[in-house]
């Protein structure tokens, strides 16, 4: 659990990310929505542009990703919906900020943080999202490789930290033998 910026980000239930989605505004029920769906980190999502939305897919400009590389997604029924449901900008970023550019982390951090004091959600980050999102489509059986190229992962070592395996997983699986 995360807890002061130490520790890893919690994993969200389906009701617990049911629950935020409720008393998040629509810019946040976007935004958060976007990195669970698409598997993104926060700062990939905050820069997106309109012009980053192309048919059925969504552009992370190696500009913007950690890796420097660039990556598609294809927008999902459930990130479709979600799109409907909040609308987007017809041009610019589709999270401007206050007075320029795109907003801050800062910012979405501080109402990821609201939302869950309000609900009473402890070690949740914006990191959570597509922690939840990864692990579990790993867990419908997603092959790893699968989820480091729709991810962005440099390697699968490092897309393994992100996956919440549990003891009873680990244990199950010596069984298999």
């Amino acid at each position: 659990m995360k807890i002061r910026r130490n520790g890893q980000a919690s994993v969200l239930t389906d009701e617990q990310l049911e629950e935020l989605m409720s008393v998040f505004s629509r810019s946040d029920k976007l935004l958060f929505g976007i990195c669970y769906y698409t598997s993104c980190r926060i700062s990939e999502a905050l820069q997106l542009t309109r012009g980053d939305i192309v048919g059925e897919r969504i552009i992370f400009r190696a500009s913007t990703t950690k890796t420097k590389k660039t990556r598609e997604v294809k927008i999902s029924v459930k990130l479709a919906e979600l799109i409907i449901e909040c609308g987007l900008p017809k041009t610019g970023y589709l999270f401007p900020g206050r007075k320029e550019g795109y907003r801050t982390r800062q910012s979405a951090d501080l109402a990821l943080r609201k939302a869950c004091d309000y609900i009473g959600l402890k070690g949740v980050s914006s990191h959570s999202f597509r922690r939840s999102g990864l692990t579990k489509m790993y867990k419908a059986g997603v092959p790893l490789p699968t989820l480091q190229k729709r991810s962005g992962h440099t390697s699968i070592a490092n897309l393994i930290f992100y996956l919440d395996i549990d003891r009873e997983e680990v244990d199950a699986a010596g069984e298999l033998l």
